[in-house]
């Protein structure tokens, strides 16, 4: 029994002198980054964790006073941190390694195209709002505003590789508004005092006409109009008023009392035409409409169009 024990003994002395010591943990050269993320000296698992860490946390789009908050699974966003975490082990000191990520093409489209809608502002067109003596009245136009979708893409595609998740401003530009008081074209003023009508270039004045209105019974109607209708050697047909009554229709030609030109306003039954009757010019003698020597009621024509306003004063 003895014997045994001490045979038993020696055994086991044997097999821990016989047994290797225990491998030292195996850590990445220090000053490695992967992803932007500082892994250096760290063993596998925390270098793993620390980049999964940083790599799962929100980009920040930042515009004036709102932050939105971009998660990488709204893109479907993911990354082979095994992969890189060998390669960090395998380089040199202070080394930057890239950090392979994927993620939905489709879905950062979807994202990007979210962003640009919720953030566009349609720039404001100068409109006329009225008249005085000095010419049209216009509003301010205003600038719109619009996202730089192909850049902000590029940047959050960029953000998604890097680890440190630096705040990205909301990347932005102007929209200029199309119409200013400078290239809005056509503006009519009529004043019905003066018997005048004049054609604007925007604030610019280009020419003064003088016109027939209407009579103290049927008077042109004041405020602003436009144009919807224009036609060359127009019918007349009469209207439904007490004056017409019993009169027929007239087709063009010299005896038709809107001459060769009419431009009808929004103002039912009234328009801007020429005259068979001359002698009108300079006075309020219509019947609501504005008359025109036919020569220039042609002119006039050609150098306004449908929409154009006309500011009755």
């Amino acid at each position: 029994m003895l014997r045994t024990l001490v045979a038993l003994l020696l055994a086991a002395g044997s097999a821990c002198a016989a047994a290797p010591g225990a491998a030292p943990t195996r850590l990445i050269p220090p000053g490695v980054s992967v992803g932007g993320v500082r892994v250096g000296s760290l063993s596998a698992e925390p270098a793993r964790l620390r980049v999964e860490t940083a790599f799962a946390r929100p980009i920040l789009i930042r515009y004036r006073h709102k932050t939105l908050r971009i998660t990488p699974r709204q893109v479907a966003a993911a990354i082979s941190v095994d992969a890189a975490v060998s390669s960090a082990f395998a380089a040199t000191p202070r080394s930057a390694i890239a950090l392979p990520v994927r993620f939905s093409d489709t879905k950062l489209d979807k994202l990007v195209a979210f962003l640009a809608h919720r953030f566009y502002r349609a720039p404001r067109d100068t409109e006329v709002i009225g008249a005085s003596s000095a010419g049209p009245q216009f509003t301010t136009p205003r600038a719109g505003l619009a996202v730089k979708a192909k850049t902000m893409r590029a940047a959050l595609a960029q953000l998604l590789q890097n680890g440190t998740r630096a705040p990205l401003q909301l990347l932005t530009k102007p929209v200029a508004p199309t119409r200013t008081p400078a290239n809005f074209g056509p503006v009519i003023v009529i004043t019905r005092g003066a018997n005048t009508l004049e054609l604007f270039d925007g604030p610019q004045p280009v020419r003064t006409f003088r016109v027939a209105t209407g009579q103290s019974a049927y008077p042109t109607p004041s405020g602003l109009w436009h144009i919807v209708d224009m036609q060359r050697n127009p019918w007349w047909r009469p209207p439904n008023s007490a004056w017409a009554q019993g009169l027929k229709p007239i087709p063009p030609g010299p005896g038709n009392p809107l001459g060769t030109r009419w431009m009808g306003l929004d103002a039912a039954g009234v328009g801007i035409h020429g005259t068979n009757a001359p002698a009108s010019i300079g006075y309020s003698l219509s019947h609501g409409c504005i008359r025109m020597q036919v020569p220039e009621a042609e002119w006039l024509f050609q150098h306004v169009r449908l929409g154009t306003p006309v500011v009755i004063l």
